[in-house]
């Protein structure tokens, strides 16, 4: 967790880093690798310290988030299996919490990870644009819920734990978010796809 002075500008990356993501991700794919490899390096290795380590913290934070870069810039291909693996468990959660059944089990969200990841390998171009769309999207909400109060939110762009950056449910109570959070990410799918996914086919392709 972050100290209180660094919680803004915590709020302040994830709109930006989202942005890129949702309007920009297939382009930029190996820059949204390294953005949310630093984002999510940082906040797991700060979370060893308490926000009362603050020197300590923030060296780890820079250090994690230096080697989390390193290795999702590194694992470029791996990259696009993991959208689709993360693209397959967020269905299935949301699967789930439509038909009101409570938490996935753990096999469901890993044959979903799997599914989705095997079908991102084939699929790279159009997996890599709805993923990157949606997750940049929720990113944004998330950030942008932090910069105007919402404590729920805020505490999700700063919290110990990585994967608290990416929670269902920012907003408690505020309906409006997940429908806002699907609109954003169709229209950031649609840009990628119109105007900024470039060609198509698979990530890293040239023209010869």
């Amino acid at each position: 967790m972050l100290p209180a002075a660094y919680q803004l500008p915590a709020a302040v990356v994830l709109v930006l880093s989202g942005t890129v993501a949702c309007f920009f991700g297939h382009r930029l794919f190996r820059i949204v690798l390294i953005l949310f490899g630093f984002i999510i390096g940082a906040l797991a290795a700060s979370s060893i310290f308490g926000t009362s380590d603050r020197t300590p913290m923030l060296i780890a934070a820079a250090v994690g988030g230096i080697i989390g870069a390193l290795l999702l810039r590194a694992a470029y291909f791996v990259g696009v299996a993991l959208v689709g693996a993360a693209l397959g468990a967020t269905i299935s959660h949301l699967a789930f919490s439509a038909l009101h059944k409570g938490e996935p089990g753990v096999w469901v969200v890993v044959l979903a990870a799997v599914a989705g990841a095997v079908a991102a390998v084939y699929l790279q171009r159009y997996f890599i644009i709805v993923g990157t769309a949606f997750g940049g999207a929720w990113t944004i909400l998330v950030g942008a819920l932090a910069l105007v109060g919402d404590r729920s939110a805020m505490a999700a762009a700063i919290a110990g734990d990585a994967w608290v950056v990416y929670p269902l449910d920012p907003a408690p109570g505020k309906r409006w978010v997940p429908i806002l959070w699907v609109v954003v990410g169709l229209v950031g799918a649609a840009v990628q796809l119109g105007l900024t996914g470039g060609e198509k086919g698979r990530v890293g392709s040239r023209k010869k």
